[in-house]
């Protein structure tokens, strides 16, 4: 089985400005490398060959950045929202659009993540197959900015009521099915976030769900960039 990988990376970063006006979120520096030189790195590290890009604002700035992928061991493949839509589509519609790039089953990680451990587990794609479910989420502790979480975890499930609810941090496994069947109604091109579709998922028991406990951090401000940065003795 081929796995293959989506990096989320089409978005205008609002909170990351100024930085953010001349530079995408994920070809900022954190620690030496671009944000998103990290994902792939850990991508090829666990045997992802094929990475797909969605791209919208300052999206020609990456193929320079990042070319083929071939100096990071990965083939990538950009799915253009801006030149083909105006604008980028949220992280439904980017998943729809960049489908028929994508294997049957592939991770789906934010390129404005930084989380530099992240194994992108074989075995955790093993068993995510075996388990027949549309998709998985990686949840983690709740940062100071998002202290209410977002679900919870429930017999390996994740389920929107809980009394202790985590952060999605943005990392998952889907399968081909999960865009199919639940974004059916969804047309390509259209802008549309991934809520809905993730709650779809659990109301059919059918969205698992695990902790990470590893390094995460949303890098989402200057001040958090600037935080990552200062551990590391760098500077952005």
């Amino acid at each position: 089985m081929t796995v293959t990988a989506l990096i989320l990376a089409a978005g205008r970063g609002e909170r990351m400005r100024p930085l953010s006006d001349q530079t995408p979120k994920p070809l900022l520096s954190v620690q030496g490398r671009r944000l998103i030189e990290w994902h792939l790195l850990n991508l090829a590290r666990a045997g992802v060959r094929r990475v797909v890009v969605n791209t919208a604002w300052l999206e020609e700035q990456f193929e320079p950045a990042l070319g083929d992928g071939a100096r990071y061991g990965v083939e990538i493949l950009y799915s253009h929202e801006g030149r083909d839509h105006g604008g980028a589509l949220e992280t439904a519609g980017g998943m729809k659009k960049a489908l028929p790039l994508l294997g049957e089953i592939f991770w789906v990680v934010s390129g404005d993540v930084f989380t530099p451990q992240f194994p992108f587990d074989a075995d955790a794609v093993r068993r995510f197959e075996a388990s027949g479910q549309l998709g998985k989420l990686w949840l983690t502790g709740n940062p100071p900015h998002h202290p209410a979480g977002d679900f919870g975890i429930r017999d390996g499930l994740a389920v929107r009521e809980a009394d202790e609810k985590f952060t999605w941090t943005s990392l998952g496994l889907f399968r081909h099915g999960f865009v199919e069947e639940l974004m059916a109604d969804l047309p390509p091109g259209t802008k549309a976030p991934l809520r809905p579709y993730l709650e779809a998922a659990m109301a059919r028991r059918a969205l698992g769900a695990e902790r990470w406990s590893g390094a995460w951090t949303d890098v989402g401000t200057p001040e958090r960039l600037a935080a990552l940065n200062a551990q590391d003795g760098r500077q952005a």
